[in-house]
């Protein structure tokens, strides 16, 4: 019967052990959660307050465009209109690869969500009346 009583107290040693280091976890992980929470709180304050200073700064015009859109945007400017993309890599001096094309019709692409043109007809492109922030002239696209 000792020896039995022996092997319980043991085990009773052990879980007693074990529930010391659950303890200690928690009391770290505690810790670590409260500073992880005290870090978002103080990254969605700062992001709040950008987006104030932004509204407070805004001057209302689109965001500048990259040069290789400024370039696209040249060729429409001097009275270059209904373009496919292979023509307007052709134009840039760019190559007629696919990998050219397909990175150039992305462009086109975001260039008319921006209204700045639009695809007249699938995979052809034309200018959508402003660039630049000044009025240009529209042509017609009539195909071929």
């Amino acid at each position: 019967m000792r020896e039995l009583l022996d092997r319980i107290e043991a085990r009773q040693a052990a879980a007693r052990e074990e529930i010391g280091r659950l303890r200690e976890q928690i009391t770290q992980l505690t810790g670590r959660l409260s500073a992880a929470e005290r870090s978002l709180e103080r990254l969605e304050i700062t992001r709040e307050t950008l987006l104030d200073l932004a509204e407070e700064t805004d001057t209302g015009g689109p965001a500048p465009l990259p040069s290789a859109y400024r370039q696209i945007l040249a060729l429409f400017e001097q009275g270059e209109d209904g373009l496919h993309a292979k023509d307007v890599c052709q134009a840039l001096g760019l190559g007629t690869e696919p990998r050219h094309t397909e990175n150039t019709r992305a462009k086109l692409k975001r260039l008319v969500s921006r209204g700045m043109l639009t695809e007249s007809e699938p995979g052809k492109w034309s200018v959508d009346g402003f660039v630049g922030g000044r009025s240009v002239s529209v042509r017609a696209v009539h195909p071929s």
